[in-house]
This record gives C-alpha cells, sequence and structure tokens, in this order.
C-alpha cells in the first residue's frame, strides 16, 4: 500500500470527508513535498469503494452535488493492519514515516503500535545517520569536505537524535 492509500484511509478513520477535503488535507501533511493531483485521489477512492473499504454518500451543498467518503469496518482493518506490519521504506523513508506515525494511534493495541516505534528505533540505530553517495554504500559524515553537505548532515542528525529520545522515552528503553 502506498502513502496516499494509507493516508486516504487514516484521514477517513478520523471523519467522513469529500474529495476536496480529503486532498487539502494530505497537502497539509505533506507540506510542500508533494501535491497530490485529483485524478490520483479519484482513482484511489475508487478502487477503495469497490473493495469495500470505502463508503459513499451523495448531498447537495450550494447546489452543487458532492460526494462524500466514509470508512468501513473492512477498511479500518486494512489500515490497522498495513500500519502494524510497517517495514522497510515506510521505515526508512522519512516523508512515508511521518506518514505511518501520524495514523499509529489508529492501532487499537497498544503493543503493536510499540512493535512499530520498536522497528523504526531500529532502523535509527543503524545506518540513519550516514550519507549515501556513490552507490559504493554508507560514508562516513566525518568525512565530508562540503560545507552544506556537512550543513544538511548536521541538521539529519539532529533530528535522528531528537527522535531516537522521543523513542526511548516513549518505549521506556
Amino acid at each position: 500500500m502506498n502513502i496516499v492509500e494509507i493516508m486516504t484511509l487514516g484521514f477517513l478513520s478520523e471523519e467522513p470527508l469529500c474529495g476536496y477535503r480529503l486532498r487539502k488535507k494530505m497537502e497539509q501533511l505533506q507540506g510542500y513535498a508533494r501535491a497530490f493531483s485529483d485524478g490520483t485521489l479519484h482513482s484511489v477512492t475508487g478502487k477503495f469503494v469497490k473493495a469495500g473499504y470505502l463508503g459513499e454518500s451523495f448531498k447537495v451543498v450550494n447546489g452543487r452535488r458532492l460526494r462524500e467518503f466514509h470508512l468501513e469496518r473492512a477498511g479500518r482493518d486494512k489500515l490497522i493492519d498495513e500500519l502494524s506490519n510497517a517495514d522497510g521504506y515506510m521505515l526508512t523513508d522519512i516523508t512515508k514515516w511521518s506518514v505511518v506515525m501520524s495514523f499509529l494511534s489508529v492501532i487499537p493495541d497498544e503493543e503493536k503500535r510499540r512493535e512499530v516505534l520498536r522497528r523504526r528505533l531500529a532502523v535509527l540505530d543503524g545506518d540513519a545517520r550516514r550519507m549515501y553517495s556513490d552507490g559504493e554504500g554508507p560514508i562516513d559524515n566525518d568525512k565530508l569536505t562540503d560545507k552544506y553537505r556537512i550543513a544538511i548532515t548536521a541538521i539529519h542528525d539532529a533530528e535522528i537524535e531528537a527522535e531516537h529520545k522521543w523513542l526511548e522515552k516513549e518505549l521506556g528503553e
């Protein structure tokens, strides 16, 4: 499942939304990093209605027919499963991880939420503090010479350190 699909189910787990409001919430979560087209969202919502993850209703607002989506039980179950089993790029890519983290409270089982957080902590304890260069694999940050790459690495490391501290506190580890 991709992040647009997770955000669709995640935001609809909070309240029923029309496509326009759903897209605006997605853009707010992703900020300037990613714009979402109506076509992409239409494709996802159509697929999810057919799969039984979403229901839809229609109402008239200011003379316009508005289609509103709501999350069905199967959609909530799918979202919980996807979040509970997040791994790979969903944990290592900060954009994807931010989406997972944004909806983690949907998982009703506290221990399952903690398992996801432990997997993210393991990622941070790995090579997360090292930059990648020419495909030869990770290089140590102290071998960097370009001042801008050094700066972005320092910022990156500070973000990792802050998240690491939060995860340790949250997990009591």
